[in-house]
């Protein structure tokens, strides 16, 4: 276990997805700049990408930004100079993909948008004959007018324009009822924009044309637990990890659920699973490890899980809430 697990506080009551970790910009640069890029990474199918990576911002003086996207592959470059900068992705944990670099040109007078697609390395394109799939790594028959809303639609969603995303993406469902991958982001989407019953049917219709599709059991499990429906999430998160055993996503959830259904023993073991592979984007998983700690009346394990959490994140969005439960230890 990487020391004891922490994070970003979600409630049970009213989850929220661990947030993207934004940049604050290049040392050196002029702090009046107002330039910024905004970006997703998706998988080589153009579905999202659910998993933190990193992502870095280069420049010939060697300079450079880090950042890691959020839980639908998104990320945002802040107070940079106007100029050229190469952006490059860092291949996941497992080394499954290439890191895939990019050129971009900023100015000041808008955010710059890019969308950047991570590439499998070829060991991995020959392993996965050996494997049960998903059919979105194939190439569906979708007619091409579907596939512009769908590319029009991400390319809104990177913009920040969610309402607009979905109109594309429902168009895009009209064209061609079954496409996997615009069932997925509309699903994702309505996720963010809380509307969890809507999000929740799109996510089964997803499921329902293709059992394996990953990204689809994970948001499903992940709207389930937004509804308190733990019990309901636990099969699509556990379907989620016979594909992706070392998605740290899907562990934080399948941890959160297990807490909810009060199995302390399995959802410990979850969330420290969730830090151990996800790191600091997934530091939320410390702050349910601390409050199960408290539950079960391990005062010493929950005060040393908050401590750590405060001096990895003595900022954090957690930070005040988890202070006061450090207090109410020492009472």
């Amino acid at each position: 276990m990487r020391g004891v697990l922490l994070g970003k506080l979600l409630t049970l009551a009213v989850l929220a997805s661990p947030p993207a970790i934004f940049g604050q910009g290049l040392a050196g640069l002029s702090s009046g700049a107002q330039a910024s890029i905004r970006g997703t990474v998706t998988l080589p199918d153009g579905s999202r990408l659910s998993e933190a990576v990193k992502v870095t911002l280069k420049v010939l003086r060697g300079d450079q930004a880090t950042v890691y996207t959020d839980q639908q592959g998104r990320f945002e470059l802040r107070n940079l100079s106007a100029g050229e900068y190469t952006i490059e992705v860092e291949a996941d944990r497992n080394s499954r993909f290439d890191i895939a670099t990019e050129r971009v040109t900023v100015t000041r007078s808008a955010p710059t948008f890019v969308i950047i697609a991570l590439r499998e390395k070829q060991s991995e394109r020959r392993a996965a004959s050996d494997k049960v799939v998903s059919v979105a790594m194939f190439d569906q028959k979708v007619p091409a007018a579907a596939k512009r809303e769908f590319e029009k639609a991400a390319r809104l969603a990177a913009q920040g324009k969610q309402n607009e995303s979905v109109e594309s993406l429902r168009r895009a469902l009209v064209i061609y009822p079954d496409y996997l991958m615009a069932h997925n982001d509309l699903g994702a989407q309505l996720l963010e924009l809380g509307q969890l019953e809507e999000a929740k049917q799109e996510l089964l219709t997803a499921v329902k044309i293709d059992p394996n599709a990953f990204n689809a059991l994970l948001n499903l499990g992940i709207v389930l637990v937004r509804q308190n429906k733990f019990a309901e999430a636990l099969p699509a998160l556990d379907r989620a990890l016979t594909f992706e055993p070392s998605a740290p996503a899907v562990h934080l959830y399948a941890g959160i659920a297990c807490v909810g259904m009060n199995d302390t023993q399995r959802g410990e073991r979850e969330l420290n699973s969730a830090y151990d592979l996800g790191g600091a984007p997934y530091d939320v998983a410390l702050v349910y490890l601390g409050r199960l700690y408290m539950k079960k009346g391990d005062r010493e394990m929950a005060l040393k899980t908050f401590q750590t959490y405060l001096r990895e994140s003595p900022h954090g969005p957690n930070a005040v809430q988890v202070q006061k439960l450090i207090a109410a230890l020492h009472q």
